[in-house]
């Protein structure tokens, strides 16, 4: 509410008469609160507003007009009344029902005043009990509100089609359904059936009629949004008024009322309303006897997706009847495919893939069952989309996809046919192809589509000249039900065929070929993940032979390891989720379906849990020979199969590991050479870091131990320290292991000598996770932390700042739980030091004390600190405290140090965000001067942050409070140029929504995921792109893509034939764009003999041997006479040639243009000749054609004296033009 009221606020000197008058009527009423000591709220807003109604009512002031208080009384009204606790408006009905609810009348014929009286209507109805909706009046309210659903205005329209979705979607408690919408769907039935019969009778409330159409439309507005809150025993009624909608012949009528048949069977069907199913072969006979034509792009689309809509609805209502009416209506669907509009094509392949999830069962079982020209439903539609492959009439409706069944028998030969297609030379469509045989591939598997499409990449087939199918090996690579014994069979003989062939062109020094048969190879093993994925039988699959196989190839074949290695975790991954029944853990779930059971995957599972110490063994290996920056991939791996091991497993491979690291350390801290056993020490950690999530709390209490030692937190290495308080911070969230949090925050603190940077980011994230473990009694620990954490937001590293403040804001939590913090027992105090109580003013007070460091950067970091602290706690810090902090800072805007104004600029900023304006309105006077002086300031881009926070200000504050605090008038203008970028700012934001009304604007703002950096660095200039006074706009007009026709392409010497294969001769791109290959040669004279290229003697000579020939001898010469050239004196020093204006100006006549050599003497001599520059010829008008001339000069330009006075010698010219 105090966002809206603050908008209002600055327009009481506002020239428009309607802006003018609510923002005075609201300034009364805030200096009433004022005098009387009234807080500022919504019930203090309304209680005030429903008395100067009731007076202005009183003295019959109701004249609606611009500036009259009556609208200024109901706008703030319904501005107000949102916020008013519902108890207040149900107290007061009586009261608001005797005031307003006469005034609809004679609002009527005024919008604005409707409008804002329907906002304050709208929270009443939302805040009445059951008992009170029965009270007439409001009764009476609801219907007139209603009759304006229909209103020609569309403001008014809108705004009643809100009030009553509102209404019906929030129902007095404890009602599912608010007692009106039986009312609503009633009046929402009569008038929809008026209008469809003509039969429309005079407005209640303006007495105006309206075309019968326009009204439906009007209606069906309404129906959109209250059809889930309908009672469902409607829906009948409805349903068959929509379906007489399109007679009235109106396009736009038709296309809403088919929309929302849509949507009507939807909610019957999802709430189970039988009442609705019930009349779905009344309606689909209704629909497809009111088939529109072809050509029209407007209805066509909405009716052809109805009827895919309401087969899917009656096919969940009885798969029986749906059944027999699938013939009929994929015969009126399949009549749209051949249509000239690409929405209308467009819209029948999505009624087509919804009719294709109609097909049951028993449809398949009786198409099967049949011989192979049978005449069941399944078998025509199969043959009559096979037959459109070839037919010119459906040729260019190929491109939208068409997905794959599992009807294997009957689809087969139609996914072969799209294959054929797809190797043809000029098929345009190979995506939409390869769509069609991915999906049949994911539906059936590759042991059944490769039996069909055979591969054919071996030299033999090409050889039997067999067309290779290369483009089949990316689609194995999705989930699929072929078994994993079919890859061991299958593709594992074929991959070593074809490395054999890579090595034998490798041999014979044929590269190209060597690295085809390589990349074929990657891709059979790039399927090997889509026949891990719950395969049903791993266990036969997984022998000890194919486990030895993966094994090499992890070990001696890098360019295969990771489609192994993904293999291995999906393996795992699959069948986990299976058993678990949660198939959101898997990638694109949703889509793919699982061919085992959970019976066969538990099996699976515990096969593959009797192989975990193999694996381990070789996943380790393979962890510790690969580079750092790739381990990542192995270590998910080890992660999965870890999450299927024994513990007694998972406590072996760790005893190993830690023995391991053990020996590894000590030989680090002993050797001479850091960086040899660094590599291995680190390795060891990164393993135990993989394992401790699965360690049991022996484990990881030793594991723990072993890290909180000097040896790891203060070793040389920086990667062993980072990787030692990684290990602690999760071993210590884990929660497995009591930890002695004051014991191990004094060890801690011993190690602060050795820290190195790179660990502190990790350091501040275990010490967030151990102060919310701190005894109440023993809070003076965290003031020992203070110093630490706040110089950590100060940090290089953007990670360890983050973890810097996470540790301030952790301890400003902790202390504002409570507490004791023992003065005495902290540095430097003394013994008989009393106690206080831990509060977040207590430690606001412990952070500020670093204010008082003796170096700036201390400075800096505290201020910064404590921004974060204000934002974090701004509801529980005293008023007292604020100020007393924001007074302190101020003080800082003075400080001759950039780095603390920067962080006091970064707290003001977020100052002005965040406390009320009541807090900060009295230092205006003070701060504004104290900004002014930073606004010349280009450094640190401190002229951009000052104008920011003075938008900030002006937003907050008023335009006029913040003038009036500027004092100096030349401190002022900075405020008026501001006041003036922000208008022109406005305009051409105006000018560019006027210009591209149908294009988002994309938005300046650029979120970080921070709420904290949002505010304190996030510029929020609404004009921060407009410092380029002449940047001139440019309204970039967008790219359409042309729109062409599908036409045939016809090759040169190749006779067509349109009965069959006219699939692959369709294109869709303009017949003279298609670029052929060769087709830049022909500009280029060729021998005849030879066939080479021939190029003229005179044109052989480039650019670049010209230039050389040139240069050639000039280095020496470059290297005594230009700028960047050095001499040496008789001692041989080095002495750089000094930057004059006559070297500048030769290098310059040596880098000019030297191409133009072949002109005349003429223009040559003309060119060497320059041009003089006459006094005052910057101030010459640029497109005009300049003031009448007099003796060669601009007698009235204006000229400064100081420039007319630089001018020496005898060509100086005087003041008044003359020699």
């Amino acid at each position: 509410m105090e966002d809206a009221l603050a908008k209002i606020r600055p327009h009481t000197r506002s020239p428009i008469a309607h802006q003018k008058s609510p923002a005075d009527l609201l300034q009364a009423l805030e200096s009433t609160f004022k005098d009387k000591g009234t807080d500022r709220t919504p019930t203090a807003y309304f209680a005030a507003l429903i008395t100067t109604l009731d007076e202005t009512i009183r003295k019959k002031e109701t004249a609606l007009g611009d500036g009259d208080i009556l609208p200024a009384e109901l706008y703030l009204l319904g501005l107000v009344s949102p916020f008013v606790p519902h108890a207040v408006m149900q107290t007061h009905l009586n009261t608001l029902l005797s005031l307003t609810a006469p005034l609809f009348p004679s609002l009527n014929a005024h919008a604005p005043s409707m409008r804002s009286q329907m906002s304050l209507y709208n929270a009443i109805f939302c805040s009445l009990d059951r008992s009170q909706l029965d009270v007439p009046n409001v009764r009476q309210s609801f219907a007139t509100v209603l009759q304006l659903c229909v209103d020609p205005r569309p403001k008014v329209r809108k705004r009643a089609v809100d009030l009553i979705s509102d209404v019906l979607s929030n129902p007095p408690s404890p009602l599912s359904r608010h007692p009106y919408a039986q009312r609503v769907a009633e009046w929402l039935h009569t008038s929809l059936q008026q209008a469809s019969t003509g039969v429309l009778s005079k407005s209640k409330i303006d007495g105006r009629s309206s075309d019968s159409a326009d009204v439906a439309i009007h209606l069906l507005a309404l129906l959109r949004p209250v059809l889930p809150n309908l009672p469902l025993e409607i829906i009948p009624s409805i349903i068959s008024v929509l379906l007489t909608l399109p007679r009235l012949g109106n396009p736009y009528l038709s296309q809403s009322s088919y929309t929302i048949l849509s949507d009507l069977l939807s909610a019957s069907l999802n709430f189970g309303a039988q009442s609705g199913t019930g009349q779905i072969p009344t309606v689909l006979a209704a629909v497809l006897a009111s088939r529109p034509p072809k050509s029209d792009a407007t209805v066509a689309p909405s009716w052809v997706r109805v009827v895919g809509q309401t087969m899917l609805t009656y096919r969940s209502a009885d798969a029986e009847g749906c059944a027999a009416a699938f013939l009929k209506s994929w015969r009126a669907i399949w009549a749209f495919v051949e249509s000239t509009q690409t929405q209308v094509r467009k819209a029948a392949a999505e009624s087509l893939e919804s009719l294709a999830q109609c097909i049951t069962l028993p449809m398949a079982q009786a198409a099967v069952n049949e011989p192979d020209d049978g005449r069941s439903d399944l078998r025509i539609v199969v043959a009559q989309v096979s037959q459109a492959l070839d037919s010119f009439a459906y040729a260019q409706a190929i491109e939208p996809r068409k997905s794959a069944t599992a009807a294997q028998i009957l689809l087969l030969p139609l996914v072969e046919k799209v294959a054929d297609l797809r190797i043809q030379k000029n098929f345009e469509h190979k995506e939409a192809a390869d769509a069609v045989i991915s999906t049949a591939m994911r539906v059936v598997g590759p042991a059944v589509v490769l039996n069909v499409l055979p591969l054919n990449l071996e030299p033999q087939d090409r050889q039997a000249g067999r067309e290779p199918r290369a483009f089949l090996l990316p689609m194995i690579s999705q989930p699929h039900p072929s078994p994993l014994s079919h890859f061991l069979s299958y593709f594992v003989p074929l991959s070593e065929r074809l490395f054999n062939l890579q090595k034998e062109a490798e041999a014979g020094g044929r590269q190209a070929e060597a690295k085809v048969w390589s990349v074929i190879v990657s891709q059979v093993w790039a399927g090997f993940a889509g026949y891990c994925h719950a395969s049903p039988n791993v266990k036969s699959a997984l022998t000890p032979g194919f486990s030895q196989i993966l094994s090499q190839i992890l070990y001696n074949q890098p360019e295969l390891r990771l489609p192994v290695l993904k293999g291995l975790k999906v393996l795992v991954e699959s069948n986990l989720a299976v058993v678990s029944e949660d198939h959101s853990d898997t990638k694109e779930s949703s889509k793919y379906s699982t061919p085992i059971t959970r019976e066969e995957a538990a099996e699976n599972v515990a096969f593959l849990k009797s192989q975990v110490e193999s694996w381990f063994a070789v996943l380790f290996n393979v962890f510790s020979s690969v580079a750092s920056d790739t381990r990542g991939v192995v270590g998910d791996v080890i992660s999965v199969w870890a999450n299927i091991a024994e513990p007694q497993e998972i406590s072996k491979a760790y005893r190993k590991v830690a023995e391991l690291f053990t020996q590894s350390l000590q030989r680090f801290v002993s050797a001479a050479d850091v960086q040899q056993h660094a590599v291995t020490t680190t390795m060891m950690q990164d393993l135990l870091i993989l394992l401790l999530p699965f360690l049991n709390t022996s484990d990881a209490t030793s594991l723990f131990r072993v890290c909180l030692t000097e040896e790891v937190l203060a070793c040389r290495d920086n990667g062993v320290q980072k990787r030692g308080y990684k290990l602690l911070g999760k071993s210590v969230a884990s929660g497995k292991l009591q930890v002695d949090v004051l014991g191990t925050l004094r060890e801690l603190d011993s190690f602060m000598t050795g820290l190195s940077p790179a660990a502190k980011r990790d350091r501040f994230v275990l010490l967030s996770l151990l102060v919310p473990g701190i005894p109440p009694s023993s809070m003076h620990v965290i003031t020992s932390l203070v110093p630490e954490a706040v110089l950590g937001t100060k940090e290089p590293s953007e990670q360890a700042r983050s973890a810097a403040f996470d540790l301030v804001v952790a301890m400003g939590r902790k202390m504002s739980e409570g507490g004791v913090v023992k003065r005495q027992m902290l540095d430097g105090m003394d013994a008989g030091a009393t106690e206080a109580q831990a509060s977040i003013n207590e430690y606001i007070t412990m952070v500020a004390a670093g204010l008082a460091g003796a170096s700036p950067h201390m400075i800096s970091a505290s201020v910064t600190a404590i921004s974060r602290l204000v934002y974090e706690f701004k509801d529980i810090i005293d008023s007292d405290v604020q100020a007393n902090i924001f007074t302190t800072l101020l003080v800082f805007l003075s400080s001759v140090n950039r780095e603390i104004v920067k962080s006091t600029l970064g707290y003001i900023k977020l100052a002005i965000h965040t406390l009320s304006v009541d807090l900060l309105r009295p230092h205006l006077t003070e701060l504004v001067p104290a900004f002014l002086t930073w606004s010349h300031d280009h450094k640190n881009h401190f002229k951009a942050k000052v104008r920011h926070i003075f938008e900030r200000m002006i937003r907050r504050f008023g335009w006029e409070d913040v003038y009036s605090a500027a004092g100096q008038e030349e401190a002022a203008k900075v405020l008026v140029n501001i006041k003036k970028r922000k208008e022109r700012a406005k305009r051409k934001k105006a000018r560019a929504q006027d210009g591209d009304d149908n294009e988002e604007a994309p938005s300046g703002k650029v979120a970080t995921g921070d709420a904290f950096e949002d505010v304190l660095y996030g510029s929020e200039s609404e004009y921060e792109d407009t410092d380029d006074e002449s940047q001139v706009d440019r309204h970039t007009v967008p790219k359409t893509k042309s729109q062409h026709g599908v036409r045939l392409r016809a090759d040169n010497d190749e006779p067509m034939d349109l009965l069959k294969g006219v699939a692959s001769r369709v294109a869709n791109a303009q017949g003279n764009r298609r670029r052929k290959p060769g087709m830049d040669a022909n500009r280029f004279n060729v021998d005849s003999d030879s066939g080479k290229i021939v190029i003229p003697a005179e044109e052989s000579d480039s650019d670049i041997e010209v230039s050389t020939r040139k240069a050639a001898g000039g280095a020496y010469r470059e290297s005594i006479t230009s700028v960047d050239g050095f001499t040496r004196d008789a001692k041989g020093r080095v002495k750089f040639n000094k930057d004059t204006k006559k070297r500048r100006r030769g290098n310059a006549d040596e880098d000019g243009d030297v191409e133009m050599v072949d002109d005349t003497v003429e223009s040559s001599k003309k060119n060497k000749r320059r041009s003089e520059v006459k006094l005052g010829h910057e101030f010459k008008a640029k497109k005009a054609g300049g003031d009448v001339k007099k003796g060669g000069l601009e007698p009235y330009a204006y000229l400064p004296l100081r420039q007319a006075a630089k001018k020496k010698g005898r060509d100086r010219v005087g003041i008044a033009g003359k020699r």
